[in-house]
């Protein structure tokens, strides 16, 4: 494990320098990729907090088997200070209400504006940062729990609106960060499902298939219902928004999103006999979390013309993915796991 943790670190280190000198160089092909990476990373720790409050709400056997994977993303959770840094690097790129010319022309200035927004970067770090503390210390989560989902679901719903939403200051969605949330949720489950998934029992195995396929159903439901609001709607503005994310290869890419980070993972977890098949369960995991990337990618890179260049995205993937392997084997050669207490009336699913 030393050995793999010292080749984590470096693919990290490496992809960061390489990161930073690109920005430098070429702003317009780093930022975007970076912002649309960050963007489906943050999900992983934000939703395996919001599962393990839950867990210790409810109890049941799902989050006793997935406790280690969860904890794992909570582990992660550092790694948001480069993240937001090379946001906030950026972010006279990547936001054009941040301009002073742009001022003027929106309506909703008094909640897009700089000092504003790097006020919400300062709650949100501190925010997270404590409840990702309480998470891995593991005692007493029950007591914390329910504020502890309400702050969750206020600064991720927010946190979403300020990272991809405002990229165009003129669409609004009310939906818009309960769909972040509901697909961060279901990155982590689909996550710890990877880590755990291996030594479920097959009744075990059953369960997380039928939990995975409700999050899945959750998260489709959710997007789905804010697309078809726009199309009846037919609005310019909230148009305007979709136009360019279904043209061309984004239009192919959408359809993907719909049959890949949907249809499929649905055909192989509502099927009972599949649900019993550890390579299905774990291959409908897989592609939830490729795909959660996927359309992190397309919500925001077809928001610049000309087309951002794609070889940004690599190079963002090797920073978060070395960086949360290396954080992930440290926290694991520390110490065992912490349990967190049962709750009240025992396992139960």
């Amino acid at each position: 494990m030393n050995r793999a943790w010292h080749g984590a670190l470096v693919v990290s280190a490496v992809a960061l320098v390489a990161a930073v000198a690109a920005a430098i160089r070429a702003p317009h092909a780093v930022f975007p990729a970076w912002l649309a990476v960050s963007a489906a990373w943050i999900g992983w720790p934000l939703g395996s907090m919001a599962l393990l409050f839950v867990h210790a709400l409810s109890g049941g056997r799902w989050g006793e088997l997935l406790r280690p994977g969860l904890r794992a993303g909570v582990a992660t959770l550092p790694l948001g200070v480069p993240v937001l840094a090379g946001v906030l690097w950026g972010a006279g790129y990547l936001y054009p209400w941040l301009r002073p010319d742009a001022q003027a022309r929106i309506t909703n200035g008094f909640y897009l504006n700089g000092p504003f927004a790097l006020g919400r970067v300062a709650v949100y770090l501190l925010a997270w940062g404590g409840l990702g503390v309480l998470c891995l210390r593991g005692r007493d989560l029950e007591r914390v729990a329910p504020g502890g989902l309400i702050v969750l679901a206020l600064t991720s719903g927010f946190a979403a609106i300020d990272l991809t939403e405002s990229l165009d200051p003129h669409f609004s969605s009310s939906a818009y960060g309960l769909i972040a949330s509901a697909g961060a949720v279901l990155l982590a489950f689909a996550m710890a499902v990877l880590f755990e998934g291996m030594r479920a029992t097959t009744a075990e195995l059953r369960d997380l298939a039928r939990l995975l396929l409700g999050l899945t159903i959750l998260w489709a439901y959710l997007d789905f219902m804010q697309f078809l609001i726009v199309w009846q709607s037919n609005l310019p503005v909230e148009a305007a928004w979709y136009a360019p994310r279904l043209r061309g290869g984004w239009g192919a890419v959408a359809l993907a999103i719909a049959g890949l980070h949907f249809l499929l993972p649905f055909v192989l977890l509502v099927l009972p006999p599949l649900q019993a098949r550890r390579r299905v369960v774990l291959l409908a995991a897989g592609l939830l979390v490729g795909m959660e990337t996927v359309r992190n990618l397309w919500l925001v890179l077809p928001a610049w013309t000309p087309p951002v260049p794609l070889w940004g995205v690599p190079v963002s993937l090797a920073f978060l993915g070395g960086g949360s392997a290396a954080l992930v084997l440290w926290r694991m050669g520390r110490e065992p796991a912490v349990a967190c207490p049962m709750p009240p009336g025992g396992p139960h699913v």
